[in-house]
């Protein structure tokens, strides 16, 4: 990203640092990615929101790039996520934010918003709908799924397991799967689902070789490959073994509505908004704020970076609709 008037700062949060880039000013609008990407995942939106008249900011959460990285499994639970977005928008100098998520950023927003309403003033999230918090564990749940195979989610569970199969090449494992979850370049209908892994198997088994998606260029896939093999996969893998104790510390907001002004885009193809189809319907009792909710045709999971001008928009009409 070449703009002359993007700044990279390390601000202090309870994690010991966060890594943000920071471009405009004007009302403060946190940008929180998800698995496996960075601040960089927001490229596309940085400069248009800043043009926009916001203050846009781009964290690198907990555990990615030059953010903290503490060794504890236990340290990358939501409440200290949390916290870290509180302390970025207190150090920025500010009081409140809009929060917007993608991902497991999405659930990091939600949850911020949730949590600290006092400080997130409007949320939008980005292919993985609000679901509130409630049922079996989450451990329980993902294991009951996928037959004979195992869901991408349990197999991140133990540690050091999917760290060997990422890590020995992890340009040619992200190229794989941002290829398997991307519009143009998922596997064909019918074919063996890449969110599973085979007994025995790994998940670049499944993944689609040869092609890079549309929105990907080798610069870009660069950029992410030499954050990740400096940085290692075990802090961003330990986001997916909090779930069970996220439930446990959130028990507290079981079937909570998120009330604040809210959106959510998803992507047609993008299992995250077809499994969750449900939850999306619910919206009306769990989601009371959305003002803007759409689903982009042909779009799979990498929303913000498959289809960023219609992102864009959506999200400029959106910001632009919140009180001041």
């Amino acid at each position: 990203m070449s703009q002359p008037d993007v700044t990279h700062r390390l601000v202090p949060t309870p994690a010991g640092r966060i890594h943000l880039v920071e471009q405009g000013s004007g009302p403060l609008v946190l940008l929180v990615h998800g698995f496996p990407e960075s601040w960089y995942s927001w490229r596309h939106q940085l400069p248009v929101l800043a043009a926009a008249g916001y203050r846009a900011v781009a964290i690198d959460v907990r555990g990615y790039g030059r953010s903290s990285k503490p060794e504890s499994v236990a340290s990358y639970r939501m409440l200290d996520l949390i916290e870290d977005n509180t302390a970025v928008v207190h150090a920025l100098g500010e009081q409140t934010a809009v929060i917007v998520g993608h991902d497991w950023g999405s659930g990091i927003a939600a949850n911020s918003a949730l949590v600290r309403p006092d400080v997130f003033r409007a949320v939008g999230l980005l292919s993985v709908p609000y679901a509130p918090r409630g049922g079996p564990r989450p451990s329980e749940i993902f294991a009951r799924m996928g037959g004979d195979d195992e869901l991408y989610v349990s197999y991140f569970q133990a540690p050091g397991r999917a760290e060997a199969e990422i890590e020995p090449d992890v340009r040619g494992w992200l190229a794989g799967l941002y290829a398997a979850l991307s519009g143009d370049t998922m596997p064909a209908p019918g074919s063996p689902d890449p969110h599973f892994i085979s007994p025995g198997g790994t998940m670049r088994d499944r993944f689609p070789e040869g092609r890079l998606p549309a929105w990907l260029s080798e610069h870009d896939l660069d950029s992410y490959a030499a954050e990740f093999e400096r940085t290692g996969l075990t802090g961003p893998l330990n986001r997916y073994r909090n779930m069970d104790r996220d439930w446990e510390d959130l028990a507290d907001f079981d079937g909570a509505p998120l009330t604040q002004p809210s959106l959510f885009l998803g992507g047609a193809l993008d299992a995250s908004t077809t499994w969750l189809a449900d939850a999306i319907k619910a919206y009306p009792t769990t989601l009371p704020g959305l003002r803007s909710c759409h689903i982009l045709d042909g779009c799979g999971h990498w929303i913000q970076q498959e289809r960023h001008e219609e992102v864009n928009q959506h999200l400029t009409d959106w910001l632009g609709s919140l009180p001041a």
